[in-house]
């Protein structure tokens, strides 16, 4: 039992620590922290004796998240040690091109290690035991209104930029945004009775959402600048992604504790669910 409540503990302060280095504009030791407080809860997860069906698909997701964390931070500092996306001084554009779409494809691969994640959250959820209908009505209807908002963002961009070209891009996250919804919507049914999995559930619906417009917008910068309008003569400096319009833009402080707390309470929240469901 203090095992159990240490490691939350440690979770919890980890989360805080990551969400006030990002605050300080550090984003490393952001990542860091928020790696520590991925495998503390992981831990929480495993120790935890009292959810052993759904356990170990939540360990699964939140490991896959893990994942995806040590790829960011990996990847944060090659971007520091580099600092390459400029052009002159001898580099040739196509190159610098070229290495800003290996930066896409790169933000693509986590893109696709968080869609296997929230795939594994979405299996635990169903996983759960059906239990309140008005309960599963709201969150359904909470559900909808975000898939229609998102729906509507997404949207504007398809007509600007080759459709396929684009979703050739964005699927991963594009595909992790749905899915996250689509457990929204069913963790009504299966919610604890502090709404911490339904609550958890919408706010990585939003982290997912964000992704998916971090994702759009880098392509779509890249894009723009590999393909100019004729007549336009366009020139590559620092990589500055433009905002996909429809998508509110937040700090990166923000974006973290959006994304900590949505993985933590989907979490304890399960486990507090499959527990009330086993002693009624």
């Amino acid at each position: 039992m203090r095992l159990t409540f240490g490691l939350l503990v440690a979770s919890v302060a980890a989360g805080l620590l990551s969400v006030a280095a990002a605050l300080l504009a550090i984003p490393a030791a952001s990542l860091q922290f928020g790696l520590i407080m991925l495998l503390a809860l992981l831990g929480y997860v495993l120790v935890d004796r009292g959810a052993r069906r759904v356990r170990w698909v939540f360990a699964a997701g939140i490991g896959l998240l893990a994942v995806v964390a040590v790829r960011l931070l990996w990847y944060q500092e090659q971007v520091d040690e580099a600092g390459w996306l400029t052009y002159g001084q001898g580099v040739a554009k196509t190159s610098v091109l070229a290495r800003w779409r290996v930066m896409i494809d790169r933000e693509r691969l986590a893109a696709l290690g968080l869609m296997l994640g929230v795939l594994c959250l979405a299996a635990g959820v169903l996983a759960l035991p059906s239990r309140g209908r008005r309960r599963g009505v709201a969150t359904t209807v909470l559900a909808l209104l975000l898939l229609a908002w998102f729906g509507l963002s997404a949207a504007r961009e398809f007509g600007r930029y080759p459709l396929l070209d684009l979703l050739g891009t964005v699927w991963p996250a594009l595909l992790a945004a749905l899915v996250t919804m689509g457990a929204l919507a069913l963790s009504g049914w299966r919610a604890d009775r502090r709404w911490l999995l339904p609550a958890g559930l919408f706010l990585l619906s939003l982290e997912a959402a964000h992704a998916y417009a971090d994702l759009a917008a880098a392509w779509s910068a890249w894009w723009v600048t590999a393909n100019p309008p004729n007549g336009t003569l366009l020139t590559v400096g620092v990589a500055v992604r433009t905002p996909t319009e429809g998508f509110p833009q937040v700090s990166s402080a923000i974006e973290a504790a959006i994304a900590l707390a949505g993985v933590g309470l989907v979490a304890v929240g399960a486990l507090r669910s499959s527990r009330e469901a086993a002693a009624s």
